[in-house]
């Protein structure tokens, strides 16, 4: 149980670090080619990517049906 929960918050952490950094990029990208290096894209962009992260990870600690499922196969 515990070696589930672990990787389910490896997986909530990772998803969350790669949305803040690539809404970070995406900022940034908005930034220096269409309002003259501002540095509110960036911001609004690194919030938005963290806010969708912690979204996905709240929906996946409340579904307990998204964990891996082992096969079993039936004894005779």
């Amino acid at each position: 149980m515990a070696d589930a929960s672990g990787r389910r918050w490896d997986r909530c952490l990772a998803d969350t670090a790669v949305k803040t950094v690539t809404g970070l990029g995406v900022g940034m990208a908005f930034s220096l080619l269409f309002f003259k290096r501002r540095a509110w894209p960036a911001t609004l962009g690194s919030g938005m990517g963290l806010g969708m992260g912690y979204s996905n990870c709240q929906h996946d600690r409340r579904s307990p049906h998204l964990l891996r499922g082992h096969m079993v196969k039936d004894q005779q």
